[in-house]
């Protein structure tokens, strides 16, 4: 998400004060206030449309879209409602997320029973990214770390949902590794990048 050739427009960043993997994860509701100053900071420097490098991010969804006058997508679980509809009923989503122990069903915006049975949950907490995020600071990405983590999840989650026909990422770090994954697993991937150039189309 911050290296500028992952897309053909401009972005500029602001740190949201506070923020740490830790207690974005594990859903810290007073950083919203920080959530919502960094937003504002962002529209006062120009931005068109604002996102967040963690998809837990998506509890301040809310609030910062309120808050702004511009486009609003803090995580790819937005996308959820959207991808359950392009599949058959029988077909079920992957969703990878950086530590599936705070990835509890309120954050997936799907009210009905029988569609959140077609969502299967899986993380690659203790693996070498995820400690790496929690050292501060964090050291550079390990690509090779992160696509053998993720890669590994899905393998041990297909091997007990057959029915998965989509992956969707929840961590802001995975589509990097999202082209090795596609050709590995030979499913449609979706990420927070695929939502911010959908929210980027969409301006001015």
């Amino acid at each position: 998400m911050l290296n500028p050739a992952t897309f053909d427009f401009p972005t500029i960043s602001e740190t949201v004060a506070g923020a740490w993997v830790e207690n974005v994860v594990r859903g810290d509701l007073a950083l919203e206030p920080a959530f919502i100053a960094a937003a504002r900071r962002l529209v006062d420097r120009g931005a068109v449309a604002i996102s967040s490098t963690c998809g837990f991010s998506v509890r301040h969804q809310p609030a910062v879209a309120a808050s702004v006058d511009v486009p609003v997508v803090m995580s790819s679980l937005l996308l959820l409602p959207t991808l359950l509809r392009q599949l058959p009923w029988r077909a079920k989503i992957a969703v990878l997320t950086y530590d599936s122990t705070y990835c509890s069903e309120d954050l997936l915006g799907i009210d009905a029973r029988s569609e959140r049975a077609r969502i299967v949950i899986g993380g690659i907490e203790g693996g070498k990214f995820w400690h790496d995020e929690l050292k501060r600071p964090a050291p550079p990405l390990d690509v090779a770390a992160i696509e053998a983590d993720v890669a590994n999840c899905i393998e041990r989650l297909r091997s007990q949902h057959p029915e998965i026909a989509t992956i969707l990422f929840e961590c802001a770090a995975f589509p990097i590794v999202a082209p090795a994954i596609r050709r590995i697993a030979k499913l449609p991937v979706y990420s927070i990048t695929d939502l911010c150039r959908l929210a980027m189309a969409s301006t001015s």
